[in-house]
């Protein structure tokens, strides 16, 4: 029964119990199922709980689902040699099953948004204030796994009908296009940003919830997936109504690394749109929690980036760190007052003898660090640590706890995103501006970095290279997010700009002992050139691998799907030709 004609059903229905025969019909609460659960505000209530729950998993956002995307970019790479291996040299086999886990994982938060919205009917017009935002909530978490869906799979299915479920022969669903996915995502988010209050109504209530803010942040997102001038326009014209408050009031934080903390002074702050919640270090359970069947009433309610990205040394997984472009891209460019920019401290763990007397100093997990003594990520192959989503700064703990034990908040779109996201579809729309400018300048001033002058740019083709490998790598280096920005800017599909992508990646492997030795005489701070390097990630990338295969054992089990590019090793250069996507010839800086 829809919602909003429950009050008159059971109106109705008290009349009529004055004429029957009294019977009992128990219940039992502690076995609910689909056809006794939900059929009031309440329980709906829970189960968008367990909608947001489901996105904490291993294959959404509490490793791997997360980790896909970082690696795939071109400012992170695989220091362990082992385990993410294949998303980040982007060859990953058809039968490799870790290529089902994020697929599986977003399902699992499809399938209780289905059963919500299976309580509704398209008419809004009746809702109360209750009701829309457990309407609304249910479609953005539908459209957020969307989102991720097609940013890694490229076609999936869409299952829209909870009640499509009953039957093998609609269970089996067939692909949808990329283009058919994004759409609907666009329709979910656009519809969720209509019924979700803002932070400043939602208050308490809206801290850790998706807002009309979060909603309209990602409909902004979906669009620039597929940058076509009208979806461009479309994006600037939203991203311009969350600058100027009609989605909240956001704004950039004074402090850049309160951004990457624990603790209800810094998480849900005034610039996060959206943010995924974990339990604060010390308020944990003690059970892993890694899939959404894998459920325990004492879970840790934590996530396993900080192992992923903590030194060998200090008790982390060592796998992914930051690439030498990164750091050397951070020194290349000082503040106003000849300072190293901030954002390096919290975003890559090196000793700089600036970082005496700045935030809590040179330290790795309170060990200090010194300048002679390099940590690294991964004791046999090198590289610099990643500090973001990690204490390894803060010295909250003496070492990573492994496992599903971080507490801080994955802070997924931040205001600083919207401010450059839009000074990007100015660009692409107007040319170079003094607006487009601005914007970029409001998130270079909270670094301290001198201001940018319209005149220095003198084509769209240098504004967006300052955008995309000078801003944006600094400002949210070694976060979810650059793989499918390669994706919607083509880099893939560009010869210079796949070279480009070539030499970011490019590493040298390093190990004190060989340092010390003599045997190399670099530093994992020092620049690689391209030529002659131990690796670079995209070497080994293939034709149409920028997206994930989908898992050749789905696909046996489901004989109504088909592979994607990746499946296949198809180019889609066709795709980008055929619906006009600009791809930007990399252009020099310096001149």
């Amino acid at each position: 029964m829809k919602l909003y004609k429950i009050s008159m059903a059971l109106l109705m229905g008290l009349g009529a119990l004055t004429s029957c025969e009294s019977k009992l019909d128990v219940v039992n609460v502690n076995q609910q199922t689909a056809s006794t659960f939900g059929e009031n505000p309440n329980e709906l209530e829970e189960t968008v709980i367990a909608a947001y729950n489901h996105s904490r998993m291993e294959g959404t956002y509490a490793r791997v689902g997360y980790n896909y995307d970082v690696c795939r970019g071109d400012e992170v790479w695989n220091s362990s040699q082992v385990w993410y291996l294949p998303y980040d040299d982007l060859n990953t086999p058809i039968d490799n099953e870790m290529n089902q886990w994020v697929w599986r994982d977003w399902y699992y938060t499809i399938n209780v948004c289905n059963y919500i919205l299976s309580k509704f009917e398209d008419d809004n017009s009746g809702l109360n204030d209750q009701l829309k935002r457990i309407k609304g909530q249910a479609l953005f978490m539908r459209g957020l796994s969307y989102y991720n869906l097609a940013g890694y799979y490229q076609n999936p299915t869409l299952m829209l009908n909870y009640g499509d479920y009953s039957s093998l022969e609609t269970l089996y669903s067939t692909n949808s296009t990329y283009d058919e996915v994004f759409a609907q995502v666009e329709k979910d988010l656009s519809e969720a940003m209509t019924l979700l209050p803002s932070r400043d109504l939602g208050g308490e209530w809206a801290k850790g919830r998706a807002t009309c803010g979060a909603a309209a942040g990602y409909y902004a997102r979906a669009l620039m997936m597929r940058p076509s001038r009208e979806n461009l326009q479309k994006a600037l014209d939203v991203l311009k109504a969350i600058i100027n408050g009609q989605y909240g009031t956001y704004k950039l934080m004074a402090n850049y690394g309160d951004n990457f903390r624990e603790g209800p002074a810094y998480e849900n702050n005034e610039e996060s749109l959206y943010e995924v919640q974990f339990l604060d270090y010390g308020s944990q359970g003690t059970d892993d929690e890694w899939t959404p069947v894998n459920t325990s009433a004492n879970a840790t309610q934590g996530h396993a980036i900080e192992s992923n990205f903590g030194p060998g040394d200090f008790g982390g997984w060592a796998d992914l760190s930051a690439s030498p472009w990164l750091y050397n891209l951070f020194k290349a460019e000082r503040t106003t007052s000849g300072s190293l920019d901030p954002r390096l401290y919290w975003t890559i763990g090196t000793y700089e003898s600036e970082w005496e007397g700045f935030e809590y100093g040179n330290v790795c997990y309170g060990a200090p660090m010194t300048a002679a003594d390099f940590v690294v990520t991964n004791n046999n192959y090198g590289g610099l640590p990643i500090a973001k989503w990690t204490n390894m700064r803060t010295g909250l703990y003496s070492s990573v706890v492994t496992g599903l034990r971080c507490g801080i908040n994955l802070r997924m779109m931040r205001y600083s995103d919207v401010l450059l996201r839009a000074a990007e579809c100015e660009n692409e729309i107007n040319g170079p501006t003094q607006q487009a400018i601005d914007w970029i300048n409001q998130v270079r001033r909270r670094a301290n970095l001198n201001d940018l002058k319209l005149a220095d740019f003198d084509s769209k083709d240098k504004l967006f290279e300052q955008i995309a490998n000078v801003e944006r790598p600094k400002e949210f280096g070694c976060e979810f997010g650059r793989g499918f920005d390669l994706i919607r800017w083509g880099f893939f599909y560009s010869a210079d700009r796949l070279q480009q992508i070539k030499e970011h990646a490019a590493v040298n492997f390093w190990t004190k002992a060989n340092y010390n030795d003599g045997v190399i005489d670099f530093t994992p701070k020092d620049p690689v050139e391209y030529d002659g390097c131990s690796k670079s990630s995209y070497d080994t990338w293939i034709q149409g691998h920028e997206f994930i295969p989908i898992y050749q054992g789905i696909l046996n089990a489901n004989p109504n799907l088909v592979g994607n590019s990746a499946n296949n090793s198809t180019s889609n250069a066709d795709y980008y030709s055929s619906i006009g996507w600009t791809i930007h010839p990399v252009v020099d800086l310096s001149k």
